[in-house]
């Protein structure tokens, strides 16, 4: 009788103290790190929770108050073909299963047991989804400064693992920082040269995919810089002759040509064209039309933008054999070979229809 009342006793004390034992959660999920279309399972394992709903919750890292429900139970919410719930009664583990994994997939899983409103237990995994890089829009997209100015070029990437940034030139150009390639999310010049200038590479990897690139053009302004190929140039009188200069500058410059101080044009005398091979580059050439006496002398190439104005001198003197290594010159004399051959057979044949 005592040994009867002692069991019972036993039995209420340990039926009081199950009764104590709060719901936990004995196993969770590691960090899951997944390639898009892949299929993932989140495992939560729980005890004493028989008597309470144990839901899966996706939550935003960003914004914790976004949260989306994803089961209850063993009965699953969401409306996506993708996901599946398990419920192992012996383990009593809730597996949730996400099938052909998209981006919109990564973010914390939370497995919560909901004791009451204001009572809950629970855990969390973080489902991480691998993801080329996508340069963002906040990196540098294309710089216009002035020579000698300091000058900070940023590249910014998204994607999973977090993007390496790398930097480099077109053709594989010496970067301003020395070398060929810069790692960093920011390249600095102290002062930038107008060597400076051009394609500048931003390129983002992770080992996922291709990668990302971005091409950052940096135009540099700098004031003119003229050189004269051939300063003093010689020609016979009533010939033809060419002055030229070449002129570096950005932005492109205004051009002329001067002798005497005066402004020289188009007309009967000079003919003036410029040539723009590139932004920063332009041949100028002056051609003085049948040289007369007066047009000997210094002739001044001047240049000028909002950053400076410079000027060469090309002297032309005269010589008494015309300059045969002048383009034009051979022109000149194969036209006038091709106008005596054909003022011989216009003779000839006037000379044979008066003889008939």
């Amino acid at each position: 009788m005592h040994r009867r009342v002692i069991l019972a006793l036993i039995c209420v004390f340990l039926q009081t103290v199950a009764a104590q034992r709060s719901p936990t959660i004995s196993y969770i999920s590691q960090e899951q790190i997944k390639d898009i279309g892949e299929t993932v399972e989140l495992v939560c394992s729980v005890q004493y929770a028989q008597d309470y709903p144990v839901l899966w919750i996706k939550t935003n890292k960003d914004a914790a108050n976004e949260q989306v429900a994803l089961s209850t139970g063993t009965a699953l919410i969401i409306r996506d073909s993708r996901f599946a719930l398990k419920h192992d009664t012996a383990s009593s583990s809730y597996i949730l299963q996400i099938k052909d994994i998209q981006e919109t997939d990564a973010g914390d899983y939370q497995c919560r047991i909901q004791i009451s409103v204001s009572n809950l237990v629970s855990a969390e995994v973080e489902l991480s989804v691998r993801r080329q890089p996508i340069i963002s829009d906040n990196s540098t997209q294309s710089l216009v400064v002035s020579e000698g100015q300091p000058v900070v070029l940023e590249c910014y990437a998204n994607g999973f693992p977090p993007p390496r940034i790398s930097w480099r030139r077109e053709n594989n150009a010496i970067l301003p920082t020395g070398g060929s390639i810069y790692r960093g999310n920011t390249l600095k010049i102290s002062a930038i040269r107008k060597e400076d200038r051009g394609t500048y590479y931003c390129i983002a990897e992770n080992g996922v995919g291709r990668g990302a690139r971005r091409n950052i053009n940096v135009e540099v302004e700098f004031a003119p810089v003229i050189t004269a190929p051939r300063p003093r140039l010689g020609q016979a009188l009533q010939y033809d002759m060419d002055l030229e200069c070449h002129v570096e500058a950005y932005p492109p410059p205004a051009i002329i040509w001067l002798k005497d101080n005066v402004q020289l044009s188009n007309n009967q005398h000079y003919s003036i064209s410029h040539f723009a091979t590139a932004d920063e580059y332009t041949d100028t050439t002056i051609r003085i039309i049948t040289i007369e006496k007066r047009q000997y002398g210094e002739y001044i190439c001047r240049a000028a933008n909002k950053l400076g104005t410079v000027e060469t001198k090309v002297e032309l003197f005269e010589i008494s054999t015309p300059n045969i290594n002048y383009p034009g010159l051979r022109w000149a004399g194969a036209s006038q070979c091709y106008f005596i051959k054909w003022l011989y057979a216009t003779l000839s044949f006037i000379v044979i229809a008066i003889m008939a």
